[in-house]
């Protein structure tokens, strides 16, 4: 068993995780050997030690990216089994491990990386979770299951191809390189090109930071004083670090309207907190509020995902993990740090601003989600060599309902139209990115036609 974590999540927390899950495995007859500490660090990963086993265990014991997974269990002989935990703390709280988004991102990596893998969710308490480890132990490892596939009414061909041609011309600006570990933030430039003329205008950190230190205070001190206007609890905020995220809005609004942008992807960390000591997840809701669309971690995808929506009539859209799973209601939560246009609150006239979760800086969203039908749809890279295209796409659909702001940041209770477990298990063992887009309108005809146009495999759920 190896057990990855992030000391910007609650080691507390992982390590008693981690303790329970070896008492347990202990307690089922299992020798467990491998790393006996927490695997955080470059150092950690070089100085683990793999020896054989006959099962392999990927403990999430908080978030991590996905490279110590694919270093340390890529090539050992799979299934692997990934292992996330439930996620605690109170409503409201900061999300305290996110342990099932990083074993959905590890599943991704471990998949582009050929490996084969299967899900437990689950904390060691639990009955559910002693009988599947137990089976697991004995070499019956859970399905790699998933809900019935669907179908249902196609766009017409000729609305689908108009939306194509509102993509043709469309340019993305990319910020930095995608962070180590993130493969769903990767993407072939002339694979987008080809399919849907999409344009890609890179900008590397350094410039992008120069670009930022040109901005006059006055205009980082204006923009700050309209952002205090449109949300009066950003005056709670640290001013320095509020003024600093409304320089970074300048400067992005600039490049915006000199390279015609429609999309902005942002390597968000580590950078911007280490190096300029703020959170710019605010600054890229302030854009999305006013058409264009953002997205964090660099995740180009994800911003053709969300330009994907718009062309077939969505809104404004939002990247979200899924972070939480409620079987028995049915539930899911879909939440990111905090960077959703305040128009996407459910109540915009109090869609406060605070700080960062984790980083304790300013400054980020801290509001629920709108409430009504939601289409989560995510566009990735396939790695089957037969796809000519190169990519796949995957679509469900479910209902945000009414519910406080579970986790700080921007959260949406969603209840699935088909079986929670399954759609997570769905999305996690197919390796299916651990960013979805969230948007409020049922744009699935648009998506089943544009599948059959560009020959781009579709799983519907």
């Amino acid at each position: 068993m190896v057990a990855l974590a992030r000391p910007t999540f609650d080691l507390g927390c992982a390590q008693a995780n981690f303790d329970a899950a070896r008492a347990l495995l202990t307690d089922l007859g299992a020798e467990v050997v491998g790393p006996a500490e927490l695997v955080m660090t470059p150092e950690d990963v070089a100085a683990a030690v793999i020896p054989a086993g006959d099962l392999y265990i990927l403990f999430m014991a908080s978030f991590s990216d996905a490279s110590p997974a694919v270093e340390l269990l890529g090539k050992v002989p799979g299934p692997v089994l990934l292992w996330s935990m439930r996620e605690p703390g109170e409503v409201g709280d900061r999300l305290k491990l996110n342990s099932m988004c990083g074993a959905n991102l590890a599943a991704h990596a471990l998949m582009s990386a050929g490996q084969t893998f299967r899900h437990l969710h689950g904390n060691a308490d639990e009955a559910q979770v002693r009988t599947k480890l137990a089976a697991a132990l004995a070499g019956n490892l859970p399905a790699a299951s998933a809900p019935a596939s669907i179908t249902g009414p196609l766009a017409d061909v000729a609305e689908t191809k108009a939306a194509l041609a509102r993509l043709s011309g469309k340019r993305i600006g990319t910020i930095g390189e995608a962070p180590i570990g993130f493969t769903p933030c990767t993407f072939d430039g002339p694979k987008l090109k080809e399919l849907f003329e999409l344009n890609i205008l890179p900008l590397t950190m350094v410039d992008a930071f120069a670009k930022i230190a040109e901005v006059p205070a006055a205009r980082a001190e204006a923009a700050y004083n309209s952002a205090v206007s449109a949300q009066p609890s950003l005056s709670s905020v640290n001013t320095l670090e509020a003024i600093k995220v409304a320089g970074v809005e300048v400067a992005l609004d600039d490049w915006q309207e000199k390279d015609h942008l429609d999309a902005i992807a942002v390597r968000c960390w580590p950078e911007f907190p280490t190096d300029l000591g703020a959170c710019v997840c605010s600054a890229l809701g302030r854009l999305s509020d006013r058409g264009t669309v953002t997205t964090c971690e660099r995740d180009v995808m994800g911003a053709v995902t969300m330009l994907i929506c718009e062309a077939f009539g969505s809104d404004e859209n939002y990247l979200v993990d899924i972070v939480d799973l409620q079987e028995s209601e049915g539930i899911i939560r879909l939440w990111h740090c905090g960077s959703a246009a305040t128009k996407l609150a459910a109540d915009p006239d109090d869609a406060t601003q605070s700080i960062h979760c984790n980083r304790k800086l300013g400054v980020a969203g801290n509001f629920p989600l709108k409430t009504g039908p939601v289409t989560l749809f995510r566009i990735d890279r396939d790695v089957d060599p037969s796809n000519r295209t190169g990519l796949r796409m995957v679509v469900s659909r479910g209902e945000s309902i009414p519910a406080p702001n579970h986790f700080q940041g921007n959260t949406a209770t969603v209840k699935t139209d088909v079986d929670a477990a399954a759609l997570v298990n769905g999305i996690v063992t197919g390796g299916y990115p651990h960013h979805l887009v969230i948007s409020w309108v049922d744009v699935r005809p648009g998506l089943r036609q544009m599948a059959q146009l560009l020959g781009i495999p579709l799983t519907e759920w």
